[in-house]
């Protein structure tokens, strides 16, 4: 299958769109919609994420090998975890970072090392609100002909998320940048429309601006979605927590290519971004805000060209909600109290989100995605539930490594510099 720029331009093979990460011409490869997939679906989580990315795949160059990608990379679960009879978390974080991310990392990292000729080294370059840049540096740390360059906010992360950032070192390189996880994207953005920058340091993109990133989490809500309906609830309707919309995108893609998906909703705290646009029609980008949940401190969501460009009404296909930090805090008390579950702060403003709905009148079966383990967020969490939180032992293992970040100026001639350093 080829794909093409949200901007125009030629079409590519996926791979090569995999392989790049942005188009030329600085816009995002969007793939054409798939028959709705009607069974069978397999059995287990590998089965339902080849099933679901198999159309996507479909002659192109890793097509013959994407069983076994989906073997190497979907290694651990994405259990349901029902709070009462019709609602239930979709936990996210049983990978090595504790966090949705781990899937699309994974599944990248082994896409690239298939289309990486032998003779050839590439730089994955990534901006990270928190989640992302971990389970980027734990995919691809220590594979060959791969360095991978970790761009973070510096002070506008969890402690934990930023020792997980720093901890892996060889191969991987951390950068705490001066400024907002929006000018650690618009970095990265502008060191790929950077062509010789780009073909000097073999660039690719690991965000959710990357395919190979985006495309596997669909797997995970079908997956959800099949649990839902193996229990006669069918549809689920799905809340994802969002900040540059990659995760809530692919649920809708997951939904668009045949899963049992009914509403999807997309929570968001304070930056009301994605919310406003879908009200208004109004896009209207702004300086993104310090919240509890960080990782969806986002104020310019990227994937939103892609929700433009696939619906010319996207409120059609998706609603938004978003709620403060003080909602956030009374959901993660009222979690602990009433169902004696933990969330971290992006998962209650999911459960805030669908309480706000629920009052308002929404019936059926519905999924809140649990998008990061709350021991992430031992600071937020523990003080509001009066007890610690046990520490998974993947997240305990890395918080006991040496943890190392350099500064960086959110400049592209710092970037250029630290890169040529590393290519040296």
């Amino acid at each position: 299958m080829n794909v093409r720029s949200t901007r125009g331009g030629a079409e590519v093979p996926l791979s090569a769109a995999i392989a790049s990460g942005q188009a030329p011409d600085g816009g995002l490869y969007l793939p054409p919609p798939v028959p709705p997939h009607a069974g069978p679906w397999g059995e287990g989580l590998p089965a339902h994420a080849a099933a679901v990315l198999r159309p996507w795949f479909a002659g192109d160059v890793l097509a013959p090998q994407l069983d076994a990608i989906v073997r190497e990379s979907f290694t651990f679960s994405a259990p349901v975890r029902w709070l009462d009879d019709a609602t239930g978390l979709l936990e996210l974080f049983h990978g090595p970072t504790a966090a949705f991310k781990d899937f699309g990392a994974r599944f990248l990292a082994a896409c690239l090392q298939r289309l990486t000729p032998a003779d050839e080294r590439r730089t994955v370059l990534v901006a990270t609100s928190g989640d992302t840049g971990a389970a980027v540096a734990a995919a691809f740390w220590r594979r060959p002909r791969c360095r991978v360059v970790v761009l973070y906010p510096d002070g506008r992360v969890s402690p934990r998320q930023a020792h997980q950032l720093a901890a892996f070192g060889d191969n991987v390189t951390t950068c705490r940048v001066a400024g907002s996880f929006d000018d650690c994207q618009a970095l990265v953005k502008r060191a790929f429309a950077d062509a010789h920058l780009t073909a000097r340091h073999g660039l690719v993109s690991a965000n959710s601006i990357s395919l190979g990133r985006l495309l596997p989490q669909a797997a995970y809500h079908a997956h959800a979605a099949l649990a839902v309906a193996a229990r006669g609830r069918s549809p689920a309707h799905i809340v994802v927590p969002t900040g540059n919309l990659g995760n809530a995108f692919a649920c809708l893609l997951a939904r668009e290519a045949g899963a049992p998906i009914g509403d999807v909703v997309l929570a968001t705290n304070r930056n009301r971004v994605l919310p406003d646009f879908l009200r208004t029609g109004h896009y209207a980008p702004t300086a993104s805000l310090a919240t509890l949940a960080n990782a969806m401190d986002v104020g310019a969501p990227s994937n939103l060209e892609r929700l433009r460009a696939r619906w010319a009404e996207p409120a059609e296909a998706v609603t938004a909600d978003w709620v403060d930090d003080d909602a956030i805090r009374a959901t993660i008390r009222a979690t602990a109290t009433t169902y004696g579950a933990f969330v971290c702060p992006h998962t209650a403003c999911g459960l805030a989100v669908l309480q706000r709905r629920r009052r308002a009148g929404a019936r059926g079966t519905w999924l809140v995605a649990a998008t990061a383990h709350p021991a992430k967020f031992e600071t937020v969490v523990e003080p509001l539930v009066g007890q610690p939180v046990p520490v998974p032992p993947p997240l305990a293992e890395l918080l006991a490594r040496p943890a190392h970040a350099e500064p960086l100026a959110a400049d592209l001639g710092a970037l250029r510099q630290r890169l040529d350093r590393l290519a040296d």
